[in-house]
């Protein structure tokens, strides 16, 4: 539920700040969304180890049921101020970074098979990628912003009631007293200390600022644009369908180096933004988008697991807090860029360069030798 509630917020966004402020204003938006999550996704890290992942999971739905449902109030009213939406972002930013860490390092507390839950959980993610931008695009040509943002905020709440009713063991915590700074400092050093983390996540960061991050508010725009607004919708609900099936086969396929299958598999990604710079029609933009949700499902699974059962149980949540950080670091630094830069450089110009950097990626990945002889660790088969 809350992947529906996650997945439904780009399009929104893109939509319904889009049609009052523009791409710039859509860009910010989702800027300040990002920027809190990378800045607090740490601190979330060393709460989530401390007071269990779940409590810290049911606190940030309880805010973002706050935020959503403001902003729903908002739109119903009329046309929000910038402020406010830029407000209710860093808000619901800063909750999602106290949620996300205990997603990683719940898993192997429920879960004796890692690569399988974390297919599962991929496929579950696809579900509401197809399900939440159908979704916020019918309710906002049916009903307005206004409603859907209000079913956002129910995802939320539903979410946390799910997560209320899950009994975990208190965490044990050593009797050596310890600080949040220390904390924090023990798990970049565990992060430090893993080459082909590190090494991944640098190449991220580019990836982040010249793919994932102009992506969002210049695929809706591009695709808006041309083809309408729900044709945006059904695209993202293309790429959901990938994911489901990416999903489904990472939980069959186990290379003994995983990460190093991933990054052949991420080359497929390059179909997104390729479809889009080429103008083709909605057929062959979802079949596209399908390509690439495939690609992504299947790296996101191969590095879930090796940081799952690579990183010790104890410092999990705080070592997924960095890599976290680090991966969306460079998305902010993208979405906040475009608006400007679009001032000056033709979208589709940029989109290209997006498919182009896309590709660049997967062989900085297999070019990386600690990344491409990364050993998956025996399991359950």
């Amino acid at each position: 539920m809350s992947l529906l509630g996650d997945a439904m917020l780009p399009v929104v966004t893109a939509l319904a700040v889009g049609a009052i402020y523009g791409v710039s204003g859509v860009g910010y938006v989702l800027a300040v969304w990002t920027a809190p999550f990378v800045i607090f996704v740490l601190f979330g890290g060393v709460f989530a180890d401390r007071v269990g992942a779940r409590t810290m999971m049911v606190g940030a739905d309880v805010v973002r049921i706050v935020t959503q449902g403001v902003l729903a109030a908002a739109f119903f009213a009329g046309s929000p101020p910038f402020w406010l939406l830029l407000s209710a972002s860093f808000l619901s930013g800063t909750a999602a970074a106290m949620f996300q860490p205990g997603v990683n390092g719940m898993v192997p507390l429920v879960a004796t098979d890692p690569q399988r839950a974390n297919g599962t959980l991929k496929m579950a993610d696809a579900a509401t990628q197809v399900g939440g931008p159908v979704l916020a695009g019918v309710l906002w040509v049916v009903a307005g912003a206004g409603t859907v943002y209000a079913v956002d905020a129910g995802t939320f709440l539903l979410s946390g009631v799910c997560l209320a009713l899950i009994r975990l063991p208190v965490p044990v915590r050593s009797g050596r007293p310890s600080t949040v700074l220390r904390d924090l400092r023990r798990g970049w050093s565990e992060f430090r200390s893993r080459s082909w983390m590190w090494s991944v996540i640098l190449i991220w960061v580019f990836f982040g600022i010249l793919v994932f991050g102009p992506y969002v508010p210049l695929g809706s725009r591009l695709i808006g644009d041309r083809l309408g607004d729900v044709a945006y919708a059904w695209v993202m609900a293309g790429l959901g369908a990938g994911t489901v099936l990416g999903g489904l086969i990472a939980i069959r396929l186990r290379p003994s180096r995983p990460l190093a299958a991933g990054g052949v598999a991420m080359s497929g990604f390059a179909f997104i933004p390729l479809s889009v710079a080429l103008e083709l029609p909605l057929p062959l933009l979802m079949a596209g988008h399908l390509v690439g949700g495939m690609s992504w499902a299947f790296w996101s699974v191969m590095w879930s697991t090796s940081v799952q059962t690579q990183v010790a149980p104890d410092v999990l949540n705080r070592v997924t807090a960095y890599e976290v950080a680090g991966s969306v670091a460079g998305m902010a630094v993208g979405q906040a860029l475009v608006g400007p830069v679009v001032e000056f450089v033709d979208p589709r110009a940029l989109v290209f360069v997006s498919a182009v950097v896309s590709v660049a990626v997967c062989a900085a990945l297999l070019l990386t030798r600690p990344v491409r002889n990364l050993r998956r660790v025996p399991g359950p088969r």
